[in-house]
């Protein structure tokens, strides 16, 4: 049965569709049945993945509303090789029509519940905000992997997430756990990342990844081709990065 887990973070541009699709297209690699859900409404892990979101006849979107069967939305990476519920703008309208339907906090849930023994990963990538689609992210999964930058702004909004978790943990989804925190976009250089790179092991253990994903070019390339940055230039630094960390995070979902 699949372990499901949850890319989350509530600040912006922290690189949570990047690990989502360079994750899901390591485990791929790496012999594990693979879904990327993208729940976020701009798309980026769709485009990322290689799907063109403007031509989609279903998305996550109408499966989650019940317009569309799983197997209508169900598509395949072209260039990731993993399985993809992709999204676009209509994603956006879900919001509100999502608020009006039974059992909203546990659509994606209900939605995925026939199919989890065909993965052995399922990875959502959720939105900026603790919206409802995020919710129902955090209801379906097992776990949440938080990727952070190691500047000072990040600490104070892993504070509200961690705290946000855990009221999904007690009143929503009593499965739900850090998995761990992955840091993302470091720069050894720069003394500051090296000081809060030290508070999140002091403060978090061996929750914190040992993997670090480092600034790359060639990652933040990749998404203009539709093609997972693991794959574009397997050489590069951030590449390398990704693929020690699914291999970690294989690992660990051994231990669980």
């Amino acid at each position: 049965m699949a372990r499901i887990f949850c890319v989350a973070n509530q600040k912006g541009g922290v690189g949570k569709t990047t690990t989502c699709v360079n994750l899901a297209a390591a485990l791929h690699e790496a012999g594990q049945r693979t879904l990327l859900i993208d729940l976020d409404p701009q798309g980026n892990a769709t485009m990322g993945s290689g799907v063109e979101k403007r031509s989609l006849g279903h998305s996550v979107y109408h499966a989650l509303v019940g317009i569309a069967a799983f197997e209508e939305v169900r598509v395949a990476s072209p260039t990731g090789g993993f399985d993809l519920l992709p999204a676009n703008r209509d994603l956006a309208g879900a919001e509100v029509e999502l608020v009006e339907l039974d059992r909203r906090e546990t659509r994606l849930r209900d939605l995925l519940a026939p199919y989890r023994d065909d993965y052995d990963f399922i990875l959502i990538d959720c939105p900026p905000s603790l919206s409802l689609l995020t919710l129902n992210g955090l209801c379906t999964a097992h776990g949440v992997i938080i990727p952070m930058q190691c500047e000072y702004y990040a600490l104070e909004g892993l504070t509200d997430l961690v705290n946000s978790i855990k009221k999904v943990h007690a009143k929503l989804n009593r499965d739900l756990k850090i998995i761990g925190l992955l840091r993302v976009m470091y720069d050894p250089r720069m003394t500051l990342q090296q000081q809060v790179s030290t508070q999140l092991e002091g403060h978090f253990g061996d929750k914190v990844f040992k993997a670090i994903v480092p600034r790359n070019v060639r990652l933040a390339e990749a998404p203009s081709h539709g093609i997972p940055g693991v794959l574009f230039d397997r050489s590069a630094k951030g590449a390398q990065a990704y693929m020690a960390f699914a291999q970690e995070m294989i690992e660990r979902v051994k231990a669980l």
